[in-house]
């Protein structure tokens, strides 16, 4: 007998119990045993997303076992694999939220029987567990096992040690336990009976308009299909759209061959590289320069760089800091290629991480080859850069390299790719070596160089099928590392408990409360936990013990960071220094406090800098320019001044010994930004940036113990951070399947990160079904942003309001440019609330911050303007030249046109805007339940979310909206949302994704039935009638970008017209496909009466679902902690709950009134009503209902 079959049977004699095991679908990703313990199978790595559809199972205490009702309600509808199928069990309660409290289900009567084992001891229920669990285990089928048992619940401890043991994963889902095979995510909506469900309701008469311009714009359509059979209006499939041009993604190869006239102009041109260089070398300036050249570790290795590169397609170069390989090897290859007459027709391009090491490192070169930027030597980075018909050696981005890749997948011309910090891992790197891995056999002349900083090199020689291996070792002078226990000795600086919390101010509270002593271990005070237990210190004094006793691994440590550059400017020999921070925060917060000592904030003996990857080129460049006589320059940096960048008077460095990396937890579909440990290369890195002019000194603020457990090198990025922008490059680039490129990967991301990444590009629209890309998604492939912040300027340009989500979208792609100083926060908030003007929008309030900026700007006075509005000046001027740069951008794509004002033509709307800002965050969708006392948020993946304090919306007591849009989530110790925009549930449903319909008339859903919105049938029409043909306006202007969208002038009338009046009137219901409309006043009558009318509501009910095929319908009452019963009635896959009522027979009445009168949509319940009724329930039963 099947063991799925045994588990029924032996549920038989058990007493009443509720538990749903679930259908194993097939997982192409998944290859685990779940026989295996639960240490093997976390040593896969596999996550596997919450099962698709689940399958509930009910043992009633009578014996007979029947499967529960189900909707049609599929996670997958929308592809959503990390979503699992709505499950539902006959204890689930389901009421409306407005009378419900958590706690009256907790007192369970079944109108059909009494739980009869409702006290069995913790000790028979655990045995009773370990025989259910052991047959989850044995049957391949199955899953999981949910329960709703109370009993269950309170021995759930002793029951996940038994589940643990076994190799199986649990958790508890507020009243629901879950034992399981795969790990199991932090929230399940589909076992959360208060996941958003919301009736919509509009004022009659708005509908009418709207119906009726939709309805002129329908009639005036199909005129013109009539008359024009060819118009756009019919174009639905994009195989003919100028977006799949091969004209357009790849350049054609020019028919015409290379003439002799050619050859002999490109032989002459080399002539003449070759003379200048020679020129320059016997030059007295070029002597000097080579003098310096020839002094680096780089140069003895030149010949043996130059003959690997020539016998070998691909050279993997390793050399330690200060040897010289970044600036040096291209020009070798240069020299080599200009000396060989050959200088004309080569093309060398060098990708470097950043956009501060493009720059720099070219003018660097530049300089040494004693030419200009933009001659043979020239860098591009993101629409920005200097580059001239006779430019030899490119420096540019990773990103650069990438988009060339887009428009010329050979790479034709290019001669030689220097992939340089491949050590970091960056994902741009390790997309382009896959790419690049893949070009070489068609391009067999072409040479790859692969330059890393650390000694890692064999990871990419075997990558490369063994290619060969050259190693230059550094030159620096030694360095003295000091790790926390010297430190404390030399500086005398005493640790306590209360001088470690580092002040980032009152608006990052949350920071300085995790760094105070907690009961619970932090990830990254837990990742040396051992070590410093084993720790011996006993060489050091007892002040030094005790203050490394009370050390405290999740502070930065500020203060002592202070003491430390108090010590060395006072007692050390000149020399600048480096200090490494985690990112911006930690770098403001600490040049704040550096600024208020009295020494250290002296400008005339201290110039401190920072060097953060966000600022502007120019306020970079101040970081490599030496101080005046007896000034010492500090430069407070993040990781980019590991390796990417040289600041050759640096004597000291200081080094906090974490960075800030976004990891991605795959499971929950959550990014969390957060300080970790660095590795032990990186370490090395930082130390060595000390020792390049003269013997150094580093102060590394951890002990050596510590040190000691550093992993070797850091995690690839490509497996922690989330892969949609990637994905899109894979397709864009015509790559094949997205898992099985990435598959080919030097280290690949798990499937959960993958499958994740293309759902979410399917959500947005940038993907079809098959995986292959729509045409707004070849339009988001052209963007270099996020795809969601493409999709939102693109949604701009064509909804004619572009220059305000011009400035939401480059406000989002740099820091938040509002400013909350420590003693100033109050005012700091009323500066911001007085741009949000209650519009419940952070997007909307920077929009007016930036526009009275530049206002003030032409009258001169924008700093003062920011500093009276505590503004950041430095952010406003990098979105204003964000702007300029994507509207270069839009114009490639040809959505703008030279004539910039027609796009701006409803840049006033706000509700439009607002439409167009959800356009492109959906799905970052969260919904609002204002409380008494509070607001209650909750997202799809997380539950309970909640807003950062410097959100508007985060100090609002209530937002008269039901849905939130937000841009980022972050799991710092909750989840929290940065910054968002209210929206109606119009916006939602026109500028949200797919809309699909549900079981009933007027029943709507999206994101595959997670969100559910009910109203009136003919209002649900109007919405999927307007929903459907602003798509296909969309479409066809995408297709033709031309087309002018005022021509539907009706249809756009109609969508701003309802965006506009939404009154945001309905109401949030929890209850599986419940709607309450208003009562009748008959029904009422009918209900208060508790006579004839009460009972007839029940015979009236049975009579329909009899006439209609039906089976009986089943009630259930459930009784209130305040001795009143709630009943619910199921019938056809539905189910009603009623009022509570003084009895069980009043409160079946209840129910049924409520089943017919939404059934009967409020009118006569007669018996011509009842006829009709039977009908139309005989003819959806099919067409609507699944039975199971």
């Amino acid at each position: 007998m099947p063991s799925s079959a045994l588990l029924r049977v032996s549920l038989r004699s058990r007493a009443r119990l509720t538990m749903s095991l679930t259908s194993l679908r097939p997982l192409h990703f998944s290859s685990r045993n779940p026989r295996n313990p639960r240490n093997k199978m976390m040593k896969s790595g596999i996550y596997v997303p919450p099962i698709p559809r689940l399958r509930s199972v009910i043992a009633s205490a009578n014996g007979t076992i029947h499967t529960a009702r189900s909707v049609d309600y599929d996670w997958r509808d929308e592809g959503l694999s990390s979503y699992v199928k709505r499950q539902q069990s006959a204890s689930y309660g389901r009421y409306a939220y407005d009378d419900y409290s958590e706690d009256d289900s907790d007192r369970d009567v079944e109108s059909s029987s009494v739980a009869s084992n409702k006290g069995a001891s913790t000790l028979d229920n655990v045995d009773e567990w370990k025989w259910k669990l052991s047959m989850l285990l044995r049957n391949e089928r199955e899953q999981e096992v949910v329960s709703r048992e109370r009993k269950d619940r309170r021995d759930y401890e002793q029951i996940a040690a038994v589940a643990e043991r076994m190799g199986l994963y649990s958790r508890q889902y507020a009243k629901v336990i879950v034992f399981s095979k795969v790990p199991l995510p932090n929230y399940r909506s589909d076992l959360d009976d208060k996941r958003p469900q919301r009736e919509v309701s509009i004022p009659t008469g708005l509908q009418r308009e709207v119906g009726a311009l939709l309805g002129d714009y329908l009639a005036r359509k199909q005129t013109n299909r009539e008359s024009f059979p060819h118009l756009p209006f019919s174009r639905s499939s994009s195989t003919d759209s100028f977006a799949n041009d091969e004209g357009l993604f790849e350049q054609q190869d020019p028919q015409t061959p290379t003439s002799t006239v050619m050859e002999k102009i490109l032989k002459r041109r080399s002539l003449q590289l070759r003379n200048q260089q020679q020129a320059w070398e016997e030059s007295p300036e070029g002597q000097r320069m080579l003098e310096f050249r020839r002094s680096l570790p780089a140069y003895k290795e030149k010949q043996a760089l130059l003959e690997a590169i020539s016998r070998n397609q691909v050279v993997v170069v390793s050399g330690e800091t200060g040897c010289g390989k970044t600036t040096q090897l291209p020009q070798y290859i240069l020299e080599s290629e200009i000396d060989a007459a050959r200088g004309a027709t080569c093309s060398i391009i060098c990708t470097q991480p950043r956009r501060i090491s493009a720059m720099a490192v070219s003018e660097r070169v530049a300089a040494e080859r004693g030419e200009k930027l933009g001659e043979s030597v020239g860098y591009k980075v993101r629409l920005e850069g200097i580059k001239g018909r006779d430019t030899r050696l490119l420096f540019c981005t990773t990103g650069i390299l990438l988009r060339r890749l887009l428009i010329d997948r050979n790479l034709k011309g290019v001669t030689h790719v220097i992939v340089d910090e491949i050590h970091e891992r960056g994902m741009n790197e390790d997309f382009l070596l896959i790419v690049l891995k893949e070009l070489l056999p068609r391009r067999p002349e072409l040479r790859l160089v692969l330059m890393s900083a650390t000694l890692n090199a064999e990871l990419f020689s075997s990558y490369f099928h063994g290619a060969p291996m050259i190693h230059i070792p550094g030159f620096t002078y030694p360095v003295r590392s000091n790790f926390l226990e010297n430190v404390l000795e030399i500086t005398g600086h005493r640790l306590t408990p209360y001088n470690q919390i580092d002040d980032y101010g009152q608006e990052k509270s949350w920071k300085m409360q995790k760094q105070a002593l907690r009961k619970r271990k932090s990830q990254i005070a837990s990742a040396v936990e051992d070590a410093l237990e084993t720790a011996d210190f006993r060489e050091y004094g007892s002040r030094t013990r005790d203050s490394l006793s009370c050390w405290n691994p999740d502070s930065i440590g500020f203060n002592l960071i202070e003491a430390v550059l108090c010590h060395i400017c006072r007692k050390e020999r000149p020399g600048a220094i480096l200090v490494f921070m985690t990112g911006w925060d930690d770098i403001n917060s600490l040049k704040d406090q550096l600024l208020a000592n009295p020494f250290l904030g002296d400008p005339s003996k201290v110039l401190l800098l920072a060097c953060h990857g966000s600022m502007a080129s120019s306020e970079q460049r101040l970081i490599f320019d030496k101080p005046e006589d007896g000034v010492r320059k500090i430069v407070l940096a993040t990781n980019m001044a590991e390796t990417s960048i040289t600041i050759n008077d640096v004597v000291f460095v200081v080094d906090c010994g974490k960075a800030k990396e976004t990891s991605y937890d795959a499971l929950n579909n959550t990014p969390c930004l957060l300080p970790t440990w660095i590795s032990k290369a990186s370490a090395r890195q930082r130390r060595g940036r000390a020792g390049r002019v003269q013997p150094g000194e580093c102060y590394h603020l951890y002990p050596r113990c510590v040190y000691d457990a550093f992993t070797d090198y850091q995690l690839p990025e490509l497996l922690r951070t989330p892969l949609q922008s990637l994905c899109l490059q894979i397709k864009s680039l015509r790559l094949g399947s997205i898992s099985d490129f990435l598959s080919r990967a030097l280290q690949s991301p798990e499937p959960l990160s993958i499958q994740n990444a293309i759902e979410y590009l399917k959500v947005i629209g940038a993907l079809d079904d098959k995986e292959e890309l729509t045409v707004l998604g070849r339009y988001l492939s052209m963007l270099p942003v996020e795809p969601k912040l493409g999709k939102m300027l693109i949604y701009g340009a064509i909804f004619n309001c572009l220059d305000p989500i011009l400035t939401v979208v480059a406000g989002l792609s740099v820091r938040d440019p509002f400013l909350t100083p420590f003693d100033k926060r109050d005012l700091a908030d009323s500066a911001k609330s007085q741009f949000s003007c209650r519009d419940y929008s952070d997007h909307l309030a920077l929009v007016r911050a930036y526009e009275g900026w530049k206002d003030a700007e032409r009258e001169h006075s924008g700093y003062e303007y920011c500093w009276k509005n505590f503004l950041s000046a430095q952010t406003l001027k990098a979105i204003d030249s964000l702007r300029k740069q994507f509207i270069f951008l839009l114009k490639d794509t040809g959505l703008v046109d030279e004539n910039f004002s027609t796009c701006n033509k409803w840049s006033r709307d706000e509700n439009l805007i607002r439409a167009v800002i959800c356009a492109g965050l959906y799905p970052g969708i969260c919904s609002v339940v204002n409380k008494e006392k509070s607001i209650a948020l909750k997202t799809m993946e997380d539950g309970q979310v909640m807003l950062y304090s410097n959100s508007v919306n985060g100090r609002e007591a209530r937002i008269p909206y039901p849905w939130l849009v937000f841009n980022e989530k972050v799991k710092v110790n909750s989840v929290f949302l940065r910054d968002s925009t209210a929206v109606s549930d119009t916006v939602l449903l026109l500028f949200g994704g797919n809309i699909t319909q549900g079981g009933l008339d007027g029943h709507l859903k999206m994101l595959g039935g997670y969100l559910e919105f009910f109203m009136r049938p003919d209002l649900a029409s109007t919405y999927l009638g307007l929903k459907r043909e602003l798509d296909e306006l969309l479409h066809n202007k995408l297709l033709n970008p031309r087309m002018d969208i005022q021509t539907s002038e009706e249809l756009l009338a109609a969508v701003r017209l309802l965006v506009t009046e939404d009154p945001c009137s309905g109401r949030f219901v929890y209850g599986r496909q419940q709607l309450t409309p208003k009562k009748t006043k008959s029904l009422l009558s009918a209900k208060s009466s508790g006579g004839g009318g009460g009972d007839n509501s029940k015979s009236q009910l049975q009579t329909l679902l009899t006439r209609a095929g039906h089976d009986n319908p089943i009630y259930k009452t459930k009784q209130l902690k305040n001795n009143q019963f709630r009943a619910t009635v199921e019938f056809n896959g539905m189910q009603f709950v009623g009022q509570p009522c003084s009895n069980k027979k009043l409160a079946e009445k209840d129910a049924a009134a409520e089943a017919l009168e939404w059934l009967m949509g409020g009118n006569s319940s007669g018996s011509r009503g009842i006829d009709a009724m039977s009908m139309l329930l005989k003819k959806s039963k099919n067409k609507h209902h699944r039975r199971v």
